[in-house]
């Protein structure tokens, strides 16, 4: 037999304690249960946290793409670069063959 059922509550957590002296020595039995908002707030973090490294690992690729992007066009210039380099030595050699014809 129950001898004595307490119950209380503060919105987030409630308790019922219940005691009883019917068997030989006296047993209390306590029972808490939570409103669960820690839970919620733990996956609300979490959610939080995986957008944050999506965002991440999405900024690195965009400048992975810049950092290719004026890679290649600094190549782009050095091989141009390269180009009127031979065609002024070739000028500078045609140049000087007109000039010895000329002498």
């Amino acid at each position: 037999m129950v001898d004595r059922v307490v119950e209380r509550s503060d919105g987030t957590t409630s308790e019922r304690v219940t005691e009883s002296a019917s068997a030989p020595g006296t047993t209390t039995v306590v029972e808490r249960r939570g409103s669960g908002a820690g839970l919620l707030i733990g996956l609300a973090v979490l959610i939080l946290v995986v957008i944050g490294a999506i965002y991440l690992i999405n900024q690195n690729s965009r400048e992975n793409v810049k950092t290719d992007a004026i890679t290649g066009a600094a190549e782009s210039v050095g091989d141009a670069a390269k180009d009127v380099g031979g065609a002024a030595k070739e000028a500078g050699g045609a140049a000087k063959d007109a000039a010895k014809r000329a002498e």
